[in-house]
C-alpha cells in the first residue's frame, strides 16, 4: 500500500489542506476560513494517511511568500497520474502561464491539443487538484471576465492582483 501523508497549513489567506504520496503532491486545496473545513475538504483519501505537517514546511513557507506578493517557484513533485490525460495536458499548459498574466480557456484548450475542447478545459481547471501550484486562477474567459473559481471570484481576482504587484 502506498504511503499517504497530509496536513493542514495555516496561511495568510486561510487554512489549506495538502495530501502527498511518495511520488509527490496529490492535492493542495484553496484556502478556507477554518482548519476543520480544510481538513474535511481533503476527503476520504486521508483515512489511511499519516498526519505529517513537518513534511510540508517548505511548501508552507513558499505559500506564505506567494501570499505576501513575492515571486515563488513551485517546483514540488506532483502525483497527478490518476487523472485523465486531457486534464494532465491542460494542467501542464496552465502551469506555463507566467505570473502576472492571464490566458483564456480557448487558449488553454488549444495548448492542450484540443482547440474545440473549451468546456473540457474549463472542467480541467475546475478539477485542478493542486491550486496555486497549477495556477488555474490565471485562466479567464475570452471576453475578459473571470469565469468560475472554486474559491470564489473575489479570491480569484485577489490572486491575480497579488501577482501584478511585482
Amino acid at each position: 500500500m502506498e504511503k499517504i501523508t497530509f496536513a493542514v497549513l495555516p496561511t495568510l489567506f486561510g487554512w489549506m489542506g495538502v495530501i502527498a504520496s511518495q511520488r509527490g503532491i496529490r492535492r493542495l486545496n484553496l484556502p478556507t476560513a477554518s482548519r476543520k473545513t480544510a481538513l474535511q475538504n481533503l476527503g476520504p483519501e486521508i483515512i489511511d494517511g499519516v498526519w505529517d505537517p513537518s513534511s510540508f514546511e517548505k511548501l508552507r513557507l513558499k505559500i506564505e511568500r506567494y501570499f505576501l506578493g513575492e515571486k515563488v517557484c513551485f517546483d514540488e513533485a506532483l502525483d497527478l497520474r490518476k487523472d485523465a490525460k486531457f486534464f494532465q495536458h491542460a494542467w501542464k499548459a496552465c502551469a506555463s502561464i507566467p505570473r502576472g498574466e492571464t490566458k483564456s480557456y480557448a487558449w488553454l484548450a488549444m495548448k492542450s491539443g484540443s482547440p474545440s475542447a473549451v468546456r473540457a478545459a474549463g472542467q480541467a481547471m475546475a478539477r485542478n487538484p493542486v491550486c496555486i501550484i497549477i495556477p488555474c486562477h490565471r485562466v479567464i474567459g475570452s471576453n475578459g471576465l473571470l469565469g468560475g473559481f472554486g474559491g470564489g471570484l473575489a479570491l480569484k481576482q485577489r490572486m491575480i492582483e497579488l501577482e501584478l504587484k511585482q
